[in-house]
């Protein structure tokens, strides 16, 4: 017994060690003070409470960079200058107790924090304590919804929130989520926001006909049960509409940049105006009265970029509560106070009411009949791949940062850091980033910023591999293997190819090389020959390429990584000579493996079927590419043209580039590919790999032509025999699939005006359709936005090039070009097709979108390595079971890691994955002693044991709650369907 209790004592000084390794700022005042809900304003119970929340939005780049937004450079474009509204904000927040002030993006707070003196810094933390200043959100930015991945969703609020954390501690967590400026709301958001530990969710913008619905029925809030395999509560959410999207009510905007006029109250001015004012506010307050449940009403006083002379707003805002309120001694029963949305969602909590309860998402959105916001699913597209690149080299340099341990910042190859690219990809998560929507020079800012960061990273990758390998010879990284572009492969005689697996089990990846040899032997870690094959490169690659590379031909073989490891393979030049690849220009009948055949049609040279040879499925299959003829406003329906935004064709029937397709044949013994064109500006290659249970399609697409004058939105439309019934299916920022249905919206009945832009919904990584018999999954490398507007039809937008602005703000056409393509654009991607009964199809496609999201990262080493270098290495003891995910492994200080396992299957989707997995956690990693660990919520800025949120009641539903599986001890951790957990672990380096 005492042996017991000595163990039991040193366990909990252990984890009481590591609880002190989050960071928590403690304030000597914090007992005098009040924050969060304890510094709410009273209400008064008999009265309609006005709760005005003053507030400005403040985008992470849009029409200027961050830079320029952060500082008020270009003022010409856009006068903003997010500095100047904090120095006023908190300077007017100490003149008046009452006063409140939310703030929202802690990429432009931590900029201004880190520039204020020591006295500044303590009355900003004043003003946090005691709930003047709160924050609300409080990620790095406010992400958009539907072009963002869940994984770098959840960096980017974790590193936000981190900062909040360490510098205002308690006070300074957010209790609400706010997204008033997204373009359409995600349930995966939802359902990471109730993860997060989040009360509640406000956001401004919805579906016209859907506000007007829930306007008449008192169901601009709600209850969303955000996920349909977590057990409620936890992923509900309570969801409110904001009454005005964000701004505030028409006729009281008193910031600069507004015309409204002030509260002029001299009673011996003419122009006197507090009786006009207050009556005008109370007819706005009663109308807003009639379409909410509660006696509590929320109004944003602020809008985009103001407050940079706070002055203006409080003045006139003391004024309106003071005067409105003194009608209560006339009888007036209303009441108006300063407020926040978290005082605002504490008082809807304390009515107890019941909750219509939602469990779909907010997409698509339009804000009038011809007006849909569906374009931006697809809007620069390179950029799009680029984000989803960058968020998988930013996993791997999370992963190594760990398993290098210190010499993986400093090291034989220099000073790294992941920082940099931590905040370059939390910026471009924002909601004018990588949704496409912003100016050219803001994009190329982006892009900028996550090239800087993949940089400073490679160094930290560099110094890793160097320490877990032996070797310091210097690395190569080819960032254009895309387009064959690789120098040293395309000169190199001898050299090798190490391939890091971020995923925590084993892939098998297929590897393209540009070379200018003919016959090369390559060899894995053991020395066993692998087979390989060199092939010409096809006329599209070099014309994409143009001028940066000189390869001839490409080297083909495929390599196999351990989970969370490297695998180190030889290439040498063997001789000059004929290629070993028989290239014909018929059009051949099928290509094959032993998993799939791909049939095509002789006299079009187009996709004609696809069969599953394992599960012996067929089914009729043509692909093609089309464009839809962009509006250019010039309609009698109505005058809004295609932009950034919006997606308008001028016709509901696209233009094929070709009916037929003409074709080169590339057969070896790794892979085939028939190599289309169908256009001088579309091509594809469709391939099929050896020993791969999937097909590929590698698209090329651009430069878009405008000699006509119109923009063109390119499609490319999979048209198949399965009877799909008018519905299909998409996943949720890449968690969650969704069932969507042609010309149907679940919570109110549609009145459809645009058939093709008001049945596209975002796909993220991957969609379906299927019937009781086949399901075809395709899986994108990058958001795009798609729709099934036929039966068994699957189309997906691929490019968009545009000559109008769509009227929504960004004020330039969608017309992108580039140093290397000023005559236009022009993009590559591929999907990859699988073909399985949909009974067990979640068990490929899951795993398929898992390799497209965070794939092998390939770096070059020229020459003989040394004999003592290690060449294979498994960061794990063991890989993890299929429906186990590791979705983050990185430093968290000195002595902690942050580690994120996942379960990745739905309830429904698997008889084999579905079911809950258990993991142990000492037993997990091969290269980390864990001797500590400690539970977090998603967001990892509060204990799991301490997250508590408000309780909600929903309306005529019973709360199901499904027994807790209880962990076995404290090192093993189980994971039920679609549920993610969070550990600071204490870990050494072995």
């Amino acid at each position: 017994m005492a042996a017991g209790c000595c163990r039991l004592l040193s366990l909990l000084l252990l984890l009481c060690e590591i609880c002190f390794s989050l960071p928590v700022e403690r304030h000597e005042n914090l007992r005098e003070d009040k924050c969060g809900y304890q510094s709410c304003h009273a209400t008064k119970a008999s009265m309609l409470n006005v709760h005005l929340v003053p507030h400005t939005h403040d985008d992470v780049g849009w029409l200027k960079t961050v830079d320029q937004y952060f500082y008020g450079d270009r003022n010409d474009i856009q006068h903003a200058g997010v500095q100047y509204i904090l120095d006023s904000v908190v300077e007017e927040l100490q003149k008046n107790p009452d006063r409140r002030f939310i703030y929202v993006e802690t990429a432009f707070f931590y900029r201004w924090w880190r520039r204020q003196s020591s006295d500044m810094q303590r009355t900003v933390k004043q003003l946090v304590n005691q709930g003047r200043l709160e924050f609300v959100n409080g990620g790095w930015c406010m992400s958009d919804e539907a072009t963002t991945h869940y994984s770098a969703v959840v960096d980017q609020m974790t590193m936000g929130l981190r900062f909040l954390n360490q510098t205002f501690g308690p006070c300074g967590r957010p209790r609400v989520a706010w997204h008033i400026d997204p373009f359409g709301h995600a349930r995966e958001h939802a359902s990471m926001f109730a993860q997060m530990g989040y009360d509640g969710f406000f956001f401004g913008r919805v579906d016209y006909q859907d506000r007007s619905r829930r306007m008449r029925a008192k169901e601009q809030e709600l209850l969303w049960r955000a996920s349909d395999s977590i057990s409620p509560p936890l992923a509900d959410l309570f969801t409110g509409i904001l009454p005005n999207g964000y701004n505030p009510p028409e006729g009281f905007c008193w910031d600069q940049s507004c015309d409204d006029p002030p509260i002029k109250d001299d009673p011996d001015l003419e122009d006197y105006n507090v009786n006009d004012v207050v009556e005008r506010f109370l007819n706005i307050a009663k109308s807003q009265s009639l379409v909410y449940k509660s006696n509590h009403i929320i109004m944003t006083m602020g809008s985009d970029f103001q407050y940079e002379n706070a002055n203006l707003w409080y003045k006139n805002l003391d004024k309106l509560i003071r005067y409105v309120n003194a009608r209560q001694s006339n009888g007036s029963r209303v009441n108006v106070l300063y407020s926040t949305p978290s005082c605002y969602l504490q008082e809807l909590h304390r009515a107890n009411l019941s909750w219509a309860l939602k469990t779909d998402d907010f997409f698509p959105y339009a804000d009038d009949a011809h007006d849909f916001w569906t374009g931006y699913f697809s809007s620069r597209p390179a950029l799009k791949r680029y984000e989803r690149l960058s968020n998988s080299n930013l996993q791997t340099c999370n992963q190594l940062e760990v398993l290098g341990g210190q010499a993986s910042t400093s090291g034989p190859f220099g000073q790294g850091d992941s920082l940099t690219l931590r905040r370059a990809m939390a910026v471009a998560q924002h909601h004018d980033a990588v949704s496409g929507t912003e100016k050219q020079h803001v994009a190329n800012d982006y892009a900028r910023r996550l090239a800087n960061g993949w940089q400073r990273c490679q160094v930290v990758v560099s110094n890793s591999l160097a320490a877990l390998s032996g070797s310091t010879a210097e690395r190569v990284y080819c960032n254009s293997l895309n387009i064959s572009v690789c120098p040293i492969t395309e000169s190199s005689k001898k050299f090798s190819v190490n391939v890091f697996n971020p995923l925590a089990r084993p892939v098998s990846w297929p590897v393209r090389l540009p070379v200018n040899g003919t016959t090369y032997v390559v060899a894995d870690a053991n020395g066993k020959a692998v087979d390989c094959e060199v092939i010409p490169i096809s006329g599209t690659t070099r014309d994409v390429r143009r001028n940066r590379g000189f390869a001839v031909n490409e080297l083909l073989f495929r390599v196999r990584a351990p989970p969370l490891g490297f695998s180190t393979y030889s290439v040498s030049l063997l001789q000059d000579g004929p290629p070993l690849a028989s290239t014909g220009y018929h059009v051949p009948k099928s290509i094959w493996n032993k998993y799939l055949r791909v049939t095509f049609d002789p006299t079009t040279g187009l996709l004609s079927g696809l069969d599953n040879l394992e599960t012996k499925q067929s089914i009729g299959l043509t692909q093609n590419f089309y464009w839809y003829n962009a509006s250019d406003g010039n309609n009698s329906n109505s005058n809004q043209p295609s932009g950034a935004y919006i997606f308008r064709p001028n016709s509901s029937t696209p233009f094929v580039i070709s009916k037929t397709a003409k074709t080169e044949t590339i057969q070896t013994s790794v892979m085939q590919e028939v190599r289309q064109w169908f256009a001088p500006w579309a091509s594809q290659v469709v391939r099929l790999h050896t020993d791969s249970r999937v097909l590929e399609l590698e698209w090329t697409v651009g430069p878009i032509p405008i000699d006509d004058d119109l923009g063109k939105e390119v499609i490319t439309r999979l048209d198949t025999d399965i009877k799909s019934s008018g519905i299909f299916f998409t996943d949720s920022n890449g968690r969650e699939v969704l069932q969507r249905k042609k010309d149907f919206r679940p919570t109110w009945n549609l009145k459809q005006s645009e058939p093709i832009a008001g049945n596209y919904y975002p796909i993220n990584s991957r969609a379906f359709i299927k019937d009781d018999k086949d399901q075809l999954t395709v899986v994108t490398d990058r958001s795009q936005g798609g729709g099934s507007i036929q039966n068994g039809s699957l189309e997906i937008m691929l490019h968009r090039r545009l000559l109008y602005d769509d009227v929504r703000g960004v004020a330039e056409p969608l017309n992108e070009t580039s140093d290397v393509f000023p005559e236009g654009l022009v993009v590559r991607g591929r999907l990859l097709l699988s073909l399985d009964h949909p009974a067990s199809a979640a068990d490929t496609h899951r795993p398929l979108a898992e390799e497209a999201v965070l794939q092998p990262l390939l770096t070059f080493t020229e020459g003989h390595l040394h004999p003592n270098t290690r060449l294979e290495f498994s960061g794990l003891q063991a890989a993890l079971p299929p429906a186990v995910h590791l979705l983050t492994l990185s430093q968290w200080d000195d002595k902690s890691v942050l580690l994120r396992l996942e379960h990745q299957f739905q309830s429904w989707e698997s008889k084999a994955n579905s079911q809950p997995v258990t993991a142990d956690l000492q037993k997990l990693f091969s290269t980390l002693e864990v001797t500590g660990v400690s539970e977090l919520n998603l967001s990892a800025n509060q204990w799991k044991e301490e997250m508590k949120r408000f309780d909600w009641r929903p309306q005529a539903v019973e709360k199901q709650m499904k027994k807790s599986l209880e962990d076995p001890s404290m090192w093993e951790v189980t994971l039920r369907p679609m549920e993610i957990r969070t550990f600071l672990l204490r870990a050494n380096l072995r």
